[in-house]
């Protein structure tokens, strides 16, 4: 059974960066797709950011973002590491959320709230954006 955690949420002031964690201890999580996804209490789930597993070929992971947090966020995967990242800059109020990392066996993460589609789901880490 994977378990993610996730790590490296906090308080931060607004415009400030905060860089957030996935990880599966005992597993290499190159051969899972893993997305980002953050939910604000009384809303819906949504997609942040999702990189793509390997694929058995020497290209790069492919990567999307929501609209919303392009060119501010930036997804990758450290595999030496087994450890996923989302780089979080510019970072506004409403990005506050709970933010959690979840992996799939699909090539690509689902677009249906609430699940994705993903098979494993973290426990979440909280960002608070502060003005």
């Amino acid at each position: 059974q994977l378990h993610l955690v996730e790590s490296g949420g906090g308080l931060v002031q607004s415009g400030g960066s905060l860089k957030l964690s996935c990880a599966a201890p005992g597993f290499n999580l190159e051969y899972y797709t893993i997305g980002w996804f953050r939910q604000v209490p009384g809303k819906e789930r949504e997609g942040v950011s999702c990189i793509t597993k390997y694929d058995g070929t020497t290209n790069d992971p492919a990567t999307n973002y929501a609209d919303s947090v392009k060119g501010r966020f930036t997804i990758s995967r450290d595999n030496a590491q087994h450890t996923i990242y989302l780089q979080m800059n510019s970072l506004k109020d409403e990005d506050s959320a709970v933010y959690y990392c979840a992996a799939t066996h699909s090539l690509w993460c689902g677009r249906q709230s609430p699940t994705y589609g993903m098979d494993y789901w973290g426990k979440g880490t909280l960002v608070t954006v502060s003005s």
